[in-house]
């Protein structure tokens, strides 16, 4: 049996055998290379989980239009105090969760009372330390009071997806990762959840009772998450039908653009990937070892000859063009004075370290680093971990690494950079200028390249448009043509 049919059978989805995009109709079946990791937003850094739980089964307070302006959306409208240390939304009052249950101003204060709790661990939790309370006032209006004057619209909101508060409160903050919710939720949103197998897929099905001026009902009748982290097996699939979407690798884009029943989005992500250090552990204790790291590698070379092209080189963690962005100094490739760092830290004796990453295969892009590193003193051993048990192991709170090669889901507003802080161990500011400072002196991480989003689709979706935003801002108005 060939392997997309393999997949289609594992995968028990909705069709068999043939023609498979045309027998699965108005369902549209997008690869993750990971399963979800969770679909609460309190809980979760996984790009497309948050995409998912903001476009797809929850609603956000207010969303980003395609130039990045912050829209009403559960929020039907908010202002301002004269000093901006009050914030007041009005809610819609026809948002109701799946199961007929109003979604109302209490959802909120729960929601946002949850996330500023460290007992939960909500990972972007230091963006809300500037925030002194949050209480609705009535069923459809949410105060919240600041602790200094606000800038711009707290970027947090526009990412952190409203939970429902009469199904979790009674559970403690401490213990959300065990909540029923997790595995069968009730959501607000475009999209119903109809079921979840662990490592395989999530299903969502079309809810007919979306409000029409947020959007209406999804075009589509259902959206499900494969989890395929093969990337032959995608490319199989995409060919045969089998799937509508999947990144691809950047090798694999020419063949996709010369088959004529496929089409590729590319578009610009906040996802810098770089090798992050344990700065508690030697020998990244010692600035002068991530300088050495930093000097050794190509980062060039890792643009043209792993990602064809399909990214920019990274001085630091935020692509130019967003705002409040701070030009970094460019880093020079100088393997000469790396040589020079590692031989003075190590006595003449190679400086060890184990380098995880997320994989199984054959680690194209960690072998071009374990070589540079090699090649000026350091002895680097690579570990392919499966994508779960690296995020518990670099952004869990043991932070049980010394080196790892990640990509960093970021935001327009920047908040993501605070939340290196724990994972590095050096101390990042809240204020981005600041916080980007800090990365270029200290160099807790090395960035090595601003990554690109690659999808290939099938071309029997209409209505796709991917951008900064990531994947899925406009899920509900994709449509399916015969």
């Amino acid at each position: 049996m060939p392997v997309p049919t393999l997949l289609a059978a594992a995968l028990l989805v909705t069709c068999a055998c043939g023609d498979e995009a045309a027998h699965r109709g108005a369902t549209v079946l997008f690869a993750s290379g990971a399963d979800l990791q969770s679909i609460n937003p309190l809980l979760t850094m996984h790009s497309l989980a948050r995409q998912v739980q903001r476009y797809v089964l929850l609603t956000t307070l207010a969303r980003y239009d395609s130039l990045l302006v912050p829209q009403p959306y559960l929020a039907r409208s908010w202002r301002w105090s004269v000093d901006r240390r009050v914030l007041t939304f009005r809610l819609r009052t026809d948002v109701r969760w799946h199961d007929g249950t109003p979604t109302t101003a209490r959802d909120v204060v729960w929601t946002l009372q949850a996330a500023r709790d460290p007992a939960t661990g909500y990972p972007r939790f230091a963006e809300l330390q500037t925030l002194a309370s949050v209480a609705a006032l009535d069923d459809s209006t949410v105060e919240l009071r600041f602790t200094r004057p606000a800038g711009d619209f707290p970027f947090v909101l526009t990412d952190l997806a409203i939970l429902p508060a009469y199904l979790l409160d009674s559970v403690p903050h401490a213990r959300l990762r065990e909540a029923a919710w997790n595995v069968n939720p009730v959501g607000n949103g475009p999209f119903r959840f109809v079921t979840h197998e662990p490592n395989r897929r999530w299903v969502f099905a079309r809810n007919p009772d979306f409000p029409a001026d947020m959007g209406g009902p999804p075009q589509v009748e259902r959206f499900i998450v494969v989890v395929v982290d093969e990337p032959m097996v995608k490319l199989s699939a995409l060919a045969s039908g089998e799937l509508d979407f999947a990144g691809i690798s950047p090798q694999h884009v020419a063949f996709v653009r010369r088959h004529s029943g496929l089409a590729v989005r590319e578009y610009p992500m906040v996802l810098p990937y770089g090798l992050v250090f344990n700065t508690r552990r030697p020998p990244f204790n010692d600035r002068r070892a991530r300088v050495a790291v930093a000097l050794a590698i190509d980062r060039q070379e890792i643009v043209d000859g792993y990602l064809f092209g399909l990214a920019t080189v990274a001085d630091g963690p935020v692509p130019p063009g967003l705002p409040w962005y701070v030009a970094p100094p460019h880093l020079p490739v100088a393997p000469d004075s790396a040589r020079r760092l590692v031989a003075a830290l190590g006595s003449g004796s190679p400086l060890s370290f184990e380098l995880l990453t997320v994989g199984s295969g054959e680690g194209a892009l960690e072998q071009m680093l374990q070589a540079r590193l090699n090649a000026v003193g350091f002895k680097v051993t690579i570990r392919q971990l499966e994508n779960s048990t690296f995020l518990s192991r670099v952004f869990g709170p043991r932070h049980d690494f010394t080196a790892a090669v990640a990509g960093i889901s970021g935001d327009p507003g920047l908040g993501f950079l605070r939340s290196l802080d724990s994972v590095t161990g050096i101390a990042i500011p809240a204020d981005p200028v600041l916080a980007q400072r800090v990365f270029a002196d200290q160099l807790p991480v090395v960035w090595l390249y601003h990554a690109r989003g690659v999808q290939a689709m099938n071309s029997r979706v209409r209505g796709v448009y991917m951008d900064i935003r990531g994947e899925l801002p406009t899920v509900a108005a994709w449509r399916v043509t015969p």
